[in-house]
């Protein structure tokens, strides 16, 4: 395994065809010798969390869309949640943010998040996986922000991202979705 790439962004370079990862920017949770596991920052669905996850309202803005986090169990819901107290937390990936416990309470996980946004599903990597993927090309890293990770702007993440990594990236960040109709 290469460094590990635990609290960094992977765009999905425009190589990668995967309907499931075509354009998306994964904050990476975890990536160690057994495999890799994140979710997909920049794909809101229709259904808000009133809809899908009523029993989260109180901790969620119910209007918030629930966000495909990925291919891997998408009936399960993953929350992302910004600490106040990182003691809650199963899993720290970026400064205060990470991943909450799941025997945290409701009511303890409100009062201990600033932020928090759900995910169906996740994306994940068996051992060694990860590591082959980025070395074809089919992801590019790049360190994560708080802003990335609680986005306003889904559907500009991918292209803001590769413009601010500069060089040649800055180019793929204007390319049209399709190509064909440059």
């Amino acid at each position: 395994m290469e460094e590990s790439l635990s609290g960094q962004l992977l765009l999905a370079s425009p190589a990668l065809i995967d309907p499931n990862f075509r354009r998306t920017v994964v904050l990476v949770g975890i990536h160690s010798e057994e495999g890799a596991m994140g979710v997909v920052l920049n794909r809101p669905s229709e259904t808000t969390v009133a809809e899908a996850i009523p029993q989260l309202e109180q901790t969620l803005d119910p209007q918030e869309h629930v966000y495909i986090g990925g291919p891997v169990q998408p009936t399960s819901v993953v929350l992302l949640a910004e600490f106040t107290d990182p003691s809650l937390a199963e899993l720290l990936v970026l400064g205060r943010i990470g991943f909450p416990s799941p025997h945290t309470a409701m009511d303890d996980l409100t009062d201990a998040t600033a932020r928090t946004r759900a995910f169906a599903g996740y994306a994940g990597w068996s051992e060694g996986q990860l590591d082959a993927e980025v070395a074809q090309g089919d992801w590019i890293a790049h360190p994560a922000t708080p802003t990335d990770v609680f986005t306003v702007a889904p559907e500009e993440l991918w292209s803001e991202v590769l413009a601010r990594k500069g060089g040649s990236y800055a180019l793929l960040a204007r390319m049209p979705a399709d190509p064909s109709v440059n």
